[in-house]
C-alpha cells in the first residue's frame, strides 16, 4: 500500500471507496481550474493533476486485487467445506467455476478424486500442484500418503478393491479370517489417510 497516494488524495488509508471518488473528483475540480493560471502556478496545478490522476488509480487499482484474492481464498474455504460435509458434487461444481486455477486449485481437485477413488487422477493433480508451489509442506505430505496407499493396493493384489481374495469372494467361499483381518487393517489405513488430506484442504 502505498501511503502516498492516500495523502495526495488528501483521505485516511481506512476511506471507503466512496470517499476516496469524492476527494478525487474534489481536488480534480479545484486544480483543473488553477492550472489555468498563467506562470508557476498553473504548471504546478497541472502537475498536481497529474498526481492526483496517479494517486486514484493506484489505490483503485490496489482495493480491487486485494478484493480479488479475498474473493478467491473464500471460494478455496467453500470447496473445502464442502468436502468436509460429503457434498462432492458441489465442491466439483465451485472448482468447475474458477476461471484461473493455480496449486491450490489443482490441491482441492485431487482430494475431490481421491474421494471419489479416482487414484490416478488425484495423484496427477497433486503433482500439478507441487509444480506450481513446490514448498508447499501440505502438497508434498498429501502425495506422500496417496502414494504409500498406492503401494499397498499394489502389494496386496487387489484384495482390498473387490479383486481376487477380496473380502467379497472370502464371504462368498464361507469366510476367512486372515483375509478379514488384512482388509480391516487396509480399511483404517485408508481412513487414516483419507481424514489426514480432507483435514489439511484449508
Amino acid at each position: 500500500m502505498n501511503r502516498e497516494n492516500y495523502e495526495i488524495l488528501q483521505v485516511e488509508e481506512t476511506a471507503s471507496d466512496e470517499e476516496i471518488r469524492a476527494a478525487y473528483e474534489r481536488l480534480k475540480a479545484q486544480y483543473n481550474e488553477d492550472k489555468w493560471q498563467d506562470g508557476e502556478e498553473g504548471n504546478s496545478a497541472a502537475r498536481m493533476l497529474g498526481k492526483i490522476e496517479t494517486a486514484y488509480q493506484e489505490i483503485i487499482g490496489e482495493r480491487k486485487e486485494k478484493q480479488q484474492n479475498t474473493s478467491g481464498e473464500s471460494a478455496f474455504e467453500e470447496v473445502s467445506n464442502c468436502i468436509r460435509n460429503g457434498d462432492i458434487a458441489r465442491a466439483q461444481q465451485l472448482l468447475d467455476n474458477f476461471n484461473e486455477r493455480n496449486a491450490e486449485w489443482h490441491y482441492l481437485q485431487s482430494v475431490v478424486f481421491f474421494k471419489k477413488n479416482w487414484m490416478n487422477e488425484s495423484k496427477k493433480q497433486l503433482e500439478i500442484a507441487m509444480q506450481m508451489d513446490g514448498g508447499n509442506q501440505k502438497y508434498r505430505d498429501a502425495y506422500e500418503k496417496l502414494k504409500s496407499r498406492a503401494d499397498y493396493r499394489s502389494q496386496s493384489g487387489g484384495a482390498a478393491d473387490g479383486g481376487p481374495g477380496s473380502q467379497t469372494d472370502d464371504q462368498q467361499m464361507g469366510g476367512n479370517m486372515c483375509a478379514n483381518c488384512a482388509n480391516f487393517c487396509y480399511t483404517c489405513f485408508c481412513i487414516n489417510c483419507l481424514y489426514s488430506i480432507c483435514c489439511n484442504c484449508r
